[in-house]
């Protein structure tokens, strides 16, 4: 088996003037154009993920979640006896 990380090809047509830029910009940091791409191409798609990742409030969401910390609703019945039945298990003999 050999040492090397298994890879995968990708191919896409381009136009030659996005060619010639990537061509460019990549000799200008001294790579090579493949190494470029897919510096870049990993660059994007990680930030395409941590943006789909991101929760996304509108301002009045911001708010009504805001008021709902700074001012929670009183317990509900059902809260209460959930309460009291999970501080009955977790009760113990010594007390």
């Amino acid at each position: 088996m050999r040492s090397s990380a298994l890879t995968a090809r990708l191919e896409a047509r381009i136009s030659t003037d996005l060619h010639g830029l990537l061509k460019r910009a990549a000799e200008l940091q001294g790579r090579t154009m493949t190494d470029f791409v897919v510096a870049a191409v990993q660059d994007a798609a990680q930030r395409a993920v941590e943006q789909a990742e991101v929760i996304r409030l509108s301002m009045a969401d911001q708010q009504c979640f805001a008021d709902a910390l700074l001012s929670p609703p009183k317990p509900q019945p059902a809260l209460k006896r959930a309460m009291a039945r999970r501080s009955k298990l977790l009760r113990t003999d010594e007390e």
